[in-house]
C-alpha cells in the first residue's frame, strides 16, 4: 500500500454530521460511506486516500501543508462553510505544490448568495460540486490523473 500515491481527502466543518443535517440538500450518505466508496475507488485506480474531517480551520491548514511535505498526489477538498470565509486555507493552497480539487455535495452557486464566492475554487486547480456523494468519487477519478 505504501507504494501506491496518496491523495488527502479534507473535510471540513460539519461533514462530520452528513447524513443527517440537511439531507435534502446533502444527502443522506455518511462521510464513512463517502469513505468506503472511496477506498474501493483508489485501489482500483491504483492510488491510497487519506480522509480526514475536521471541525477546526487550523486543522485543514495544517493538513494541506502535511500534504505538500509528504509529496501527496493531490488533494480533494471540502472546506464546508470555510470555502466562503477561509483566506488562511486559500493561501495554504497556494503555498503547496498539490493540486488542490475543490469538492462540494450541493452546487453553491444555486444557493444563498454568500456561497458564491469561494476562496478555496480561486486557488484550487478546480471544482467539482453538484452531484452529491458521486462529487468525491469525480474528483478522485481526476486526482488520479495528475
Amino acid at each position: 500500500m505504501a507504494d501506491r500515491p496518496i491523495i488527502f481527502v479534507l473535510n471540513g466543518p460539519n461533514l462530520n454530521m452528513l447524513g443527517t443535517r440537511e439531507p435534502e440538500i446533502y444527502g443522506h450518505d455518511t462521510l464513512d460511506d463517502i469513505a468506503g466508496r472511496l477506498e474501493d475507488r483508489a485501489l482500483e485506480l491504483g492510488v491510497q486516500i487519506d480522509m480526514r474531517q475536521s471541525n477546526h480551520e487550523g486543522h485543514l491548514v495544517d493538513w494541506i501543508q502535511e500534504a505538500g511535505a509528504t509529496g501527496a498526489r493531490a488533494i480533494l477538498l471540502n472546506a464546508g462553510a470555510f470555502t466562503h470565509t477561509s483566506i488562511a486555507i486559500h493561501d495554504a493552497i497556494k503555498g503547496v505544490n498539490v493540486p488542490v480539487i475543490e469538492v462540494h455535495l450541493s452546487n453553491p452557486h444555486r444557493r444563498e448568495a454568500f456561497r458564491h464566492i469561494s476562496y478555496v475554487g480561486q486557488a484550487a486547480k478546480g471544482t467539482i460540486a453538484g452531484f452529491g456523494a458521486a462529487s468525491y468519487m469525480l474528483a478522485l477519478d481526476a486526482a488520479a490523473g495528475f
